[in-house]
């Protein structure tokens, strides 16, 4: 009898033994939750997506490490759109069918991010655009999210400068993409409210080499300073040519430029340029109590120890964009619509592009504070206090 109780009661400590290591193995194999990611790696915006992806690569990394998120590892899926709407939509459409992505972070340009608008928007799948192109969440759609710093802020932040140095009269030069174009309409569109009259408006376009002929222009309208508004290389052959032609007057550009990238590729002719900028390259001479500056610093310490270069304006989008989608699955679990709803209640989240709060009626989630001023010196960036 008590031979038959032992071997009754062995038979159950196996079996329990046994069901504790099959829960476990089967939690430990349990699915990856795959985030697709639509950078310009390669191609004219390179210098947006390429920190951008290592960005996201380092933090899956760090978080896969520590665990996950409750037990399941993060799955990155990258596809270079090389700055191209069209690869951009093939490639939102492989990660949605063929990937089964729960969102998607990117892309990196405004052309890239409203041309995938629509094919997020039919298949459900939140995504967080890191462009900044005010278009893209404005007005607000149902699935799509941005971290970049709207333009309008960036046009706020100079503008609200030229006034205190009483500079009322501008010339813009803007570069004929979705950036460009999109920063060219919030600066006409501000300029009444803060009482700057734009008095030579110029464009140029995204493959030009040389600026002459429209910076010509603007130095015989009487212009008091210049707003350029593009990404790389563009301002910093603008930079160069303001130079070569001896034009004198504050030469103003958009956050499109905020990395050394610029500062390298305008050499000298940087010097004393000044942009509206997320803290994250001036994040050392923020004072301590900026409730950005710790994710700040940390950001730029663990990507300068991964990549050897410091971390950026343009990787802390994807920063922000990664670490918004980490809290959101915490919270509401892998399923798109859930990640979507969780997003969307996403309240004083203190990032490196800003302090992030959504709403049903605002889904870019930044004010103009995002934003501060910045001055090229000594081949480097100064905060402008």
């Amino acid at each position: 009898m008590k031979k038959k109780f032992f071997s009754t009661m062995l038979f159950f400590v196996i079996a329990t033994i046994l069901f504790v290591f099959t829960a476990g193995a089967q939690a430990f194999a349990a699915p990856p939750i795959k985030i697709g990611a639509l950078f310009s790696v390669s191609g004219p915006a390179a210098f947006l997506g390429e920190p951008e992806r290592n960005t996201a690569q380092m933090l899956v990394y760090e978080i896969n490490k520590a665990g996950g998120i409750k037990g399941r590892k993060l799955e990155l899926v990258v596809i270079d759109t090389q700055g191209d709407p069209a690869k951009a939509v093939q490639g939102a459409n492989k990660l949605i069918k063929d990937d089964k992505v729960a969102a998607i972070i990117g892309p990196s340009t405004t052309g890239d991010s409203m041309a995938v608008i629509p094919v997020v928007e039919k298949a459900g799948i939140p995504l967080i655009s890191c462009a900044a192109g005010i278009k893209i969440t404005d007005p607000v759609k149902k699935w799509i999210f941005k971290t970049a710093q709207n333009d309008a802020l960036a046009v706020a932040r100079i503008y609200e400068y030229l006034n205190k140095q009483k500079i009322g009269n501008v010339a813009i030069l803007t570069v004929s993409d979705g950036f460009g174009s999109s920063g060219r309409e919030q600066l006409v569109a501000h300029a009444k409210e803060y009482g700057i009259e734009i008095i030579s408006n110029e464009t140029y376009g995204p493959k030009d080499t040389d600026m002459t002929a429209q910076l010509t222009k603007i130095r015989a309208s009487g212009a008091q300073a210049i707003i350029c508004w593009g990404t790389n290389p563009g301002p910093a052959i603008v930079a160069r040519n303001v130079k070569q032609l001896g034009i004198k007057i504050p030469l103003f550009m958009s956050h499109g430029v905020s990395s050394k990238k610029f500062i390298e590729l305008a050499g000298d002719a940087a010097e004393g340029i000044m942009l509206p900028s997320g803290r994250v390259i001036v994040a050392s001479q923020m004072p301590n109590t900026d409730r950005q500056k710790k994710a700040l610093l940390s950001y730029v310490t663990s990507y300068k120890n991964l990549y050897k270069v410091e971390g950026d304006h343009f990787g802390g989008h994807a920063w922000d964009a990664m670490m918004l989608l980490k809290g959101a699955i915490e919270k509401a679990g892998d399923k798109p619509s859930a990640i979507r709803d969780q997003l969307e209640k996403t309240t004083k989240f203190a990032g490196i592009g800003g302090t992030f709060s959504y709403t049903a009626q605002d889904h870019a989630g930044l004010t103009k504070d995002a934003f501060v001023l910045v001055e090229v010196k000594d081949q480097n960036w100064k905060l402008v206090k």
